[in-house]
Formats: C-alpha cells, sequence, structure tokens
C-alpha cells in the first residue's frame, strides 16, 4: 500500500511483514555549482509539497490520470534529493524519465543482480543523483521535457515519460528474521502505473554539479528480496507557473544560491560510512552532458548562479547506530 501523509509518500507491506514499512521524501536543496568540481552533500532545505493525481484529475492531463501516483512542483534548474526512512530492508529502484538512475538502463520492473540496479534502505540514506563514478553523483536537476537537457532525451533521443519512477521491493520475511529481528522500521511508496506518453506540460530531470556519493553494494543475499511484492509510483513534477493553475498553491521560494549559502558560513555535510563497498559508476550516465554543459553546446548561455564556492563549514553525519567512545573519567 502507498499513502501519502505530511508530504512524504508511506510504503507497506503488511502481507510480507507487519513491520514493512518505508518513508520517502522529496528534498528541496542547493544546485551546488556545475563546474566538474566535486562538492560535499548540500543541506536539506526542506519537503517538497506532494499531492495525489486523483484529487485534481480534473486539472491534470487525462494520460497522468493513467499513471496514477503523485506529483510536485520544481522550478527549471532546481534542485532536489531523495531522502529514505525506515529500518525494514527495501530494495529500491530510482528512475528518470524511465532511465536508471543508477545503471544508466531502461526501466523494468524487476530487480538485476549485476549491475545492480537498486539501492538498499536503510543502508542508503538518501540519493541525490544520477550514479556516474564509483563514489560520485551527478545532482538531480529538473528541466522541461523536450528541451533536450534531461537524462530521458540524452540517452533515448525521445521526450515522452519525464517525472521520476520509484519501485520498491521488501526483504523476504524469512530473511528479515535472520538478518533484521532486532530493528524497527518505517517505509514508503505510491503503486501506479508507468506511463506511455506525457502532457508537455511535464518536467523531467537533468544531470546536473558533481557530488561525493556513494551508491552502497547490496550487502545482503540477492534472493533476500520478495519478487512477488512489489509497490510502484510515477512522481510527476510540474513548474511553478503551472503547479499554481492546478492547485492554487503557491509553490515553495526558491532555494539560495550556493554561493550565498556558503558566504553566510551555513553547512554542508560529508556522510561518514567506514570502508563500505560503492557501486561502480555507469558507462551511459557519465557519458550525459550536465545543464552547464548542454546549454553551452545549444548556444543558451552560461548556466545562472553558477559560480564555484569552497564550503569551510563541513559537518561529518553517519548512519545510526555508530558505536560511542567511553573515555575516562
Amino acid at each position: 500500500m502507498i499513502e501519502v501523509r505530511n508530504d512524504e509518500l508511506q510504503f507497506s507491506f503488511p502481507n510480507v511483514h507487519p513491520h514493512a514499512r518505508f518513508t520517502l521524501s522529496f528534498q528541496r536543496t542547493l544546485r551546488i555549482p556545475d563546474d566538474n568540481r566535486e562538492y560535499p552533500l548540500p543541506p536539506g532545505l526542506g519537503d517538497f509539497p506532494l499531492y495525489r493525481v486523483d484529487d485534481y484529475a480534473g486539472s491534470l492531463p487525462p494520460v497522468w490520470g493513467e499513471h496514477g501516483g503523485v506529483f510536485l512542483p520544481m522550478a527549471q534548474s532546481e534542485a532536489m534529493w531523495l531522502s529514505f526512512s525506515g529500518s525494514y530492508p527495501m530494495a529500491l529502484r530510482i528512475a528518470a524519465g524511465k532511465v536508471d538512475a543508477i545503471t544508466g538502463g531502461a526501466w523494468s520492473n524487476g530487480l538485476v543482480e549485476d549491475p545492480q540496479n537498486y539501492v538498499v534502505v536503510p543502508k542508503q540514506p538518501w540519493l541525490d543523483g544520477f550514479c556516474v563514478a564509483k563514489g560520485s553523483i551527478r545532482q538531480f536537476i529538473a528541466m522541461p521535457l523536450g528541451s533536450g537537457y534531461t537524462a530521458e532525451e540524452q540517452l533515448t533521443g525521445k521526450a515522452v515519460h519525464g517525472g521520476l519512477q520509484i519501485g520498491v521491493h521488501p526483504m523476504k520475511r524469512e530473511a528479515y528474521v535472520k538478518y533484521c529481528s532486532d530493528r524497527e522500521s518505517r517505509f514508503a511508496v505510491v503503486a501506479c502505473e508507468a506511463p506511455q506518453s506525457a502532457p508537455r506540460s511535464e518536467m523531467g530531470l537533468a544531470p546536473g554539479g558533481l557530488m561525493r556519493q556513494k551508491i552502497e553494494v547490496d550487502p545482503h543475499e540477492f534472493d533476500a528480496w520478495e519478487p512477488r511484492a512489489l509497490a510502484r509510483c510515477f512522481v510527476h513534477i510540474l513548474n511553478a507557473k503551472q503547479f499554481f493553475a492546478v492547485t492554487g498553491a503557491r509553490p515553495p521560494e526558491r532555494p539560495p544560491s550556493a554561493a550565498s549559502y556558503t558566504a553566510a558560513g551555513l553547512p554542508w555535510f560529508e556522510y561518514y560510512d567506514g570502508d563500505t563497498e560503492a557501486l561502480e559508476g555507469a558507462t551511459a550516465l557519465a557519458g550525459l552532458d550536465s545543464v552547464a554543459a548542454k546549454s553551452i553546446k545549444r548556444g543558451d548561455g552560461v548556466l545562472p548562479d553558477n559560480d564555484p564556492v569552497t564550503p569551510t563549514v563541513v559537518h561529518r553525519v553517519g548512519p545510526a547506530g555508530r558505536a560511542v567512545r567511553e573515555g575516562t573519567f
């Protein structure tokens, strides 16, 4: 089952296990400079507002009714990251315009072991973009579908789907008892059908600046995942003007630029997770033009608010449950 609560997607699989729950939120954030330098993690600036397609069916293109799912607003060239919350292990598939954000391959409903086409929750606490190299991603950046910037258009030559596609498989009950019997859990996702065509108002996601982030190798046996339990959700993206026309609500103000945020002495973040192994980057995704590079190639000019920054306040964060040093007293 998939529900929207407090601007979060909440997934649950009571037929697998009463603890099989998970929550996913879409976080507003800084757009890091797109200058081929590698940056630490930018902050979360709050959830994007999240709406069910079914509640606004009369104001949305009919094809969205076929897709189901949810929608949210993003301004052109705005960034987002996905935050995962839950302790019951889940295998999570993420695609942008039906392009797999981990492998660069086409969207499919099943899990693939090699190359691994999913992230593992709670081992992976978030995802900020496309996996382009071992330990590096390119930030998710909203761009109009049909403009040539999105990963979908660069890899397929077509502007058809847009948005995000999410698929979730919970761990099998018996595997959970074996691996995680002493944990609590929360989880999230919304079931929906995959799209066949996209309205003109659809936004897609394009690769932006480089960021240090591991996509971790699955620490479990591949057969630990429940192939028969799958929740899917299509996440549509509207620009600010279209969002207001549909809902009558004003979208959030645009985040500050990376330069002004850094100049104010506000913190960036490094995620420390020891010596865990990271997936190799996807060759197909590594070959994509970033938004800044594509803008120059197309003659659209220089991407605004793209000045390099040098973060001076960087906080190290890590997974829950890290050991506390007892010390001497």
